[in-house]
């Protein structure tokens, strides 16, 4: 009955009902609150994948790179065959602050992200 006088007074039975959607949707509720959160976390990982692939195998490409020339380096040293060659070319390109620059980018994501989660 009140209903119905509030809704002859507004114009429209409908102008109720969305008032009180409205009000509903202006309050967030522990569940919603939290799947909202859940589903911002899944775009934010959704939109990361490319980069983390990228990531992947460029740290693969260097990683194939680096250790095959240390696998030659090892085998010419066994044969005693001279390596000065190989391991000029290491050194000059500084094949190993590369390779810990990288391994380093690549595994202190995960890191500085798990000791973040630890300290809630």
């Amino acid at each position: 009955m009140i209903g119905g006088i509030i809704a002859s007074i507004l114009g429209s039975p409908s102008v109720i009902s969305k008032g009180m959607e409205l009000i509903d949707d202006a309050f967030e509720s522990d569940e919603e609150r939290r799947e909202s959160k859940t589903n911002a976390k899944i775009a934010l990982m959704k939109a990361y994948a490319p980069f983390k692939i990228a990531q992947r195998y460029l740290a693969l490409m260097f990683t194939v790179v680096y250790l095959s020339t240390y696998v030659l380096v090892m085998v010419y040293a066994l044969r005693e065959i001279d390596t000065a060659a190989i391991t000029n070319v290491v050194s000059e390109f500084k094949m190993d602050w590369i390779m810990i620059t990288i391994v380093g980018f690549y595994f202190s994501g995960g890191l500085i992200e798990s000791i973040g989660r630890t300290k809630k």
